[in-house]
């Protein structure tokens, strides 16, 4: 009796070990399970956003390596232009001497948008003076004539303080000095050049959380994350002073601070079923993920075209 019943014991361990053969074999013909990895780099604005979709991203495919750096949206798209990653992160759209390089190296890409992010205009809590800025006096105080003469805060509004201002800023590489340049002085990459600049936002919190007389930007959900340590200032609009959140990135009235976020996708890369598995993915969870991170999703909409436009690129690509 004993040896029948350890027969059918091995038989049936047999064949269950079939049965997950055949379950795991059936999964990699379908895509389901797949292995390898995915390279990411550029903006440390759209990083957040990457990381989260990446860590979700590993519950469903553990065999999939994503490597994530955060050389900033031009130091990303150097290396992509080269073919050194397989999807860069901007926190702008490409700049034509980057497509340039691209094309050098035969390099095809598809652009997508993930979020929408608000650029925040930061000041040190004890700071008891500001309580908003105008567009004009954003650019009066970064503008590149400012070097060497804009030095106080009462020369920005008299009854502020005879003190120093002292600027913090993303450094040029990054696509949030590109495009705070661009809506405040009115060329991108045009500014000052005497304030602390670092492509490490949490440098930038640090500075100006040290510093009653410290000014400061950089993305929204660095802000959200540090709230305690620093205050959030309104920019008027034109019409009137409008703080960054949700609803007023969303709908545009924080104007001209609102802007999109991307990823671009190396053509090549879609060879691999796991660069194809992890867009796909990003597109189908960013709504969520961007709003979990800080970020302000696009309308649904906007990811069902983002999604549709990836699929002929991949078709196209084959």
């Amino acid at each position: 009796m004993k040896k029948i019943t350890l027969i059918i014991a091995m038989a049936l361990l047999i064949m269950s070990c079939g049965e997950k053969k055949e379950q795991a074999e059936k999964n990699n013909k379908e895509g389901t399970a797949i292995s390898g990895t995915i390279k990411v780099d550029g903006s440390s604005t759209v990083f957040p956003i990457t990381e989260a979709v990446a860590e979700e991203f590993r519950a469903v495919q553990p065999k999939v390596k994503v490597t994530i750096g955060v050389s900033g949206t031009g130091g990303g798209f150097k290396k992509f232009s080269r073919g050194e990653t397989h999807i860069s992160d901007a926190s702008r759209p490409i700049k034509d001497k980057e497509k340039a390089a691209c094309a050098e190296n035969n390099i095809k890409y598809l652009e997508l948008e993930v979020a929408y992010d608000g650029l925040a205009v930061l000041v040190n809590p004890q700071n008891d003076w500001v309580d908003s800025f105008t567009v004009e006096e954003l650019k009066k105080i970064w503008e590149p004539s400012a070097q060497g003469k804009i030095m106080k805060w009462n020369q920005i509004r008299p009854e502020w303080p005879n003190k120093e201002i002292h600027l913090f800023g993303p450094g040029v590489a990054s696509g949030t000095y590109d495009y705070f340049t661009e809506a405040i002085v009115g060329k991108s990459g045009s500014s000052r050049g005497d304030f602390t600049a670092s492509e490490d936002d949490h440098v930038l919190v640090q500075g100006i959380a040290g510093d009653k007389y410290s000014l400061g930007f950089f993305g929204l959900a660095y802000y959200a994350e540090n709230k305690d340590k620093l205050t959030l200032i309104g920019v008027h609009n034109g019409e009137k002073v409008v703080k960054p959140t949700l609803e007023t990135v969303s709908n545009g009235t924080y104007s001209p601070l609102s802007r999109p976020l991307f990823i671009y996708v190396n053509s090549s890369s879609i060879k691999q079923p796991e660069v194809i598995e992890f867009v796909n993915f990003y597109i189908d969870n960013a709504a969520d993920l961007s709003k979990d991170v800080g970020y302000i999703p696009l309308p649904t909409e906007n990811y069902t075209k983002q999604k549709e436009n990836f699929k002929t690129f991949v078709e196209s690509n084959k």
